[in-house]
């Protein structure tokens, strides 16, 4: 199989004035990109770099931070990208976990952490937009020759990226990705939603997360054009697609519903140069997807994945109009069974683990073999999500494992009852979790945010949840709250609500 690297190359060279990459404002093109890659590999070679080291990177979305992935994967050097905002006790975590040798920082990086206390690699350090004592200068890379250096003992199987898992424990787990495992997702993907080198894609999320570096490493790879968000808004997502011309995108849902709001409100814009939109990450409402599928008009697709296996399913809701509240079939890479606690199969329409056993696998847990390999069961990773298939093949989600509420011996699925409360107009979001309690071990609690000037109380939300959920789904805590805690991706990090609400609500 040829390097990654070795396609972004021949792509530059068959499209050299082609555009690469938008973002905030600035463009490059392939030739131009392919230079500063290869500016970049002679810079860490230079600097001491060497095959399979390892650079944490506190990662921006930007033109540089591309162009230093693909100088990794030139190198057979692995990137550990991590969230700049994270406290340094959690890098520093993080970082060791993933055997960091250099880092690659800007200077309010490197200051923020002399004020905390440091951060010691035993490699360089390199700063990306300034002079700084102990640093050497990025910028100093423009010296450097444009001809690639090519490392013969790259394969393809060396460590790209170790990504952080984003669930809900304290303790993130190092996702090992190779740079021939980034390609196979890449490739899958350009399959499965018939990209081409007319596409103009967008990434939207971090680019510390797995998501948005496929998103740029898919048109780097045909000729397209990434366009790159160095930060979110919806009306900056909107004047993007709009100004950009933007043909493709998966976006989060968190992203997607604050988008179909601004859609709904009197300063939409009309956008006609999408064909097709993904959303990921978590489930959207039915009320919003039919407003993103009238107001994009263009492809709407929801898939299912995690960072370890990829995408696993996907639905196109043109196509599956009477399926909404799955999540999609597999794809064609992907097998999906359903698991009880035992290890048997579930029945059609029984609830269970999903288990995944696909050719998009990561490599595991970087240094966490033992942990891998104990979630895998016949080939098979147990996701920790819970969902169930239909007789057609369809896979629906219900939740992840560690969120079940078991209210007196009883299964309480939290998107059930969450569900349920969004179907009052006042609500914006909300979330159930468990509480504890003496008699039951523990009952649903609710979370909810209400709309900007629309007002609930609790008597309100009972009386709806007790004429339409069980008496065991009955929330027994309710709580309102200005936000919810979430993660860089949007997701809400049930894990921490309870600390949350102690601070700001009465409990």
């Amino acid at each position: 199989m040829k390097r990654l690297a070795d396609f972004f190359y021949e792509t530059a060279a068959l499209y050299p004035d082609q555009t690469a990459i938008w973002c905030d404002n600035e463009t490059i093109t392939y030739k131009e990109l392919a230079d500063l890659v290869s500016q970049y590999s002679n810079f860490l070679l230079n600097s001491g770099v060497v095959y399979r080291d390892h650079i944490g990177i506190p990662m921006n979305n930007s033109i540089t931070s591309v162009a230093l992935i693909l100088a990794a994967a030139n190198l057979g050097v692995g990137l550990v990208p991590i969230n700049p905002t994270l406290p340094l006790s959690a890098i520093k975590t993080a970082f060791a976990k993933a055997d960091v040798k250099h880092l690659i920082a800007r200077r309010a990086f490197f200051e923020q952490c002399e004020k905390s206390g440091g951060l010691h690699v035993d490699g360089i350090s390199i700063c990306m937009d300034s002079e700084y004592e102990g640093t050497q200068l990025l910028q100093n890379a423009k010296k450097m020759s444009t001809e690639r250096p090519v490392i013969k003992e790259v394969t393809g199987d060396e460590t790209l990226i170790i990504t952080m898992t984003s669930g809900s424990t304290g303790s993130p787990k190092p996702i090992n990705l190779t740079q021939n495992n980034k390609y196979l997702r890449a490739m899958a993907h350009i399959n499965l939603y018939g990209i081409t080198r007319d596409d103009k894609i967008l990434a939207a999320t971090p680019l510390y997360h797995s998501l948005a570096e496929r998103l740029v490493i898919i048109p780097l790879l045909i000729g397209g054009t990434s366009v790159l968000l160095p930060r979110f808004t919806p009306n900056i997502w909107l004047d993007c697609v709009k100004e950009q011309r933007v043909t493709f995108t998966i976006a989060v849902s968190a992203q997607l519903n604050q988008i179909a709001a601004f859609l709904s409100s009197p300063n939409k814009l009309e956008i006609d140069s999408l064909r097709c939109v993904v959303s990921s990450s978590a489930l959207l409402e039915p009320h919003i997807k039919n407003v993103l599928i009238e107001k994009l008009h263009c492809d709407f697709h929801e898939m299912y994945g995690t960072s370890e296996v990829s995408t696993v399913t996907s639905i196109n809701f043109k196509e599956a109009i009477n399926k909404k509240q799955s999540v999609g079939r597999p794809l064609p890479e992907a097998d999906v069974v359903i698991l009880r606690d035992n290890g048997e199969q579930c029945s059609i329409g029984e609830i269970g683990e999903i288990a995944c056993k696909t050719t998009l696998m990561c490599n595991g847990y970087y240094g966490m073999e033992e942990t891998f390999s104990s979630a895998m069961q016949n080939g098979y990773f147990k996701t920790g999500d819970m969902g169930y298939l239909d007789e057609d093949g369809y896979l629906y989600f219900s939740g992840r494992k560690k969120e079940l509420i078991i209210t007196g011996g009883i299964n309480v699925y939290p998107i059930d009852v969450e569900k349920c409360v969004l179907e009052l107009s006042e609500v914006s979001e909300c979330a159930a979790f468990a509480y504890p309690d003496e008699r039951l071990g523990e009952v649903v609690a609710l979370a909810i945010v209400t709309k900007e000037g629309r007002e609930l109380n609790k008597r309100t939300v009972q009386i709806h949840c007790a004429r339409n959920l069980a008496d065991f789904q009955q929330p027994h805590k309710i709580f309102f709250l200005d936000e919810l805690p979430k993660n860089a991706m949007g997701k809400v990090v049930k894990s921490k609500l309870m600390e949350y609400i102690k601070i700001h609500s009465e409990i």
